[in-house]
């Protein structure tokens, strides 16, 4: 080779070739779990190896793309940009092969369950009663429900952990390779006991008065709290020390119903308890604090048809 000689740089049809030919399935599946998991201890755990041999396998990916996919570190492990971008069809693959290998070893085999996300505040307005219509048509399927904070979801959805999240809508550079799809919307409500002395009003009461009583109310960072918190800044006013903070629906629930707490909670959450009467909404107007609530899945992607049935449930438990 002459001096000087550079040879010419690697078309992508080239590198994608030996890529192609070089990637193991071991590679994408340690890959995901590592994205999956966030750790590479936890991801070791579940692929039931050691971790060094879960970072020497993902330092031959990263080797094999000539880019770094994960950064690891005292926090855990990140997917770096270009993690991001292959992580989508990384998951696409690791899919395929698990539905796969599920048909070859028979009809007979226990299907995996559905892994849905929902937010604390949401997961208790649809989707019992979907699960229930979709298990009436289909005893077999199992569901597999987890709660997070919107980030959370989507993040895991992104990452294949969850087929589908119902969750808040979120800002456009949030739903990389997400779609979200509307299935309702909906105020905040003030809500508390029927023999609460605030419920014998007949119109809506100044907000100082309703100060005056103890507050059960979201979490910092959440839609509902932002929304609590506008609310009362339109009357001056700020959320008052002692406040309860929780997305727990059965403490804010049964702070609630025994005691003379007001709960600040999007209108849908208590509808069971409005329904049967052991908890009732004061008449209090609260402009401004609509929100989007809907389903967040993975763009471009084919689900199993018990899952793409409880959506179509979902959507008609939204319409009703």
């Amino acid at each position: 080779m002459p001096d000087g000689f550079v040879p010419p740089p690697e078309s992508d049809h080239l590198l994608a070739a030996r890529l192609l030919h070089k990637i193991r399935l071991r590679h994408l599946t340690c890959f995901v779990a590592v994205a999956q998991e966030r750790n590479l201890g936890r991801a070791a755990e579940r692929l039931h190896l050691t971790q060094p041999a879960v970072t020497k396998t993902l330092n031959e990916l990263e080797s094999l793309a000539g880019t770094r996919l994960v950064d690891r570190g005292r926090h855990g492990a990140r997917l770096t940009p270009a993690g991001e971008q292959f992580l989508r069809h990384a998951v696409e693959v690791t899919d395929a092969m698990e539905s796969a290998a599920s048909a070859l070893a028979g009809a007979g085999a226990p299907s995996a369950p559905i892994r849905i996300g929902a937010l604390p505040t949401v997961a208790s307005v649809l989707l019992p009663t979907a699960i229930s219509r979709l298990h009436a048509r289909h005893p077999d399927v199992g569901v597999r429900i987890t709660t997070g904070s919107n980030d959370v979801l989507l993040a895991a959805v992104r990452a294949g952990e969850l087929e589908l999240a119902l969750g808040r809508m979120a800002e456009p550079v949030a739903l990389q390779d997400v779609t979200f799809e509307l299935l309702y919307t909906e105020s905040l409500a003030l809500i508390v006991r029927p023999n609460h002395p605030l419920a014998t009003a007949a119109g809506p009461m100044s907000m100082p008065v309703v100060l005056e009583y103890p507050l059960v109310v979201a979490t910092t960072g959440t839609v509902p709290r932002h929304h609590t918190e506008v609310l009362l800044q339109r009357h001056g006013l700020h959320l008052p020390a002692g406040c309860v903070e929780t997305l727990d629906i059965t403490v804010a629930r049964t702070l609630t119903r025994r005691g003379d707490a007001v709960w600040f909670t999007p209108e849908r959450v208590p509808q069971t308890d409005l329904d049967d009467g052991t908890l009732v909404r004061l008449p209090q107007p609260t402009p401004g604090t609509a929100e989007p609530v809907g389903l967040f899945r993975r763009t471009l992607t084919e689900s199993p048809s018990a899952t793409e049935e409880l959506v179509a449930i979902l959507r008609e438990l939204a319409a009703e």
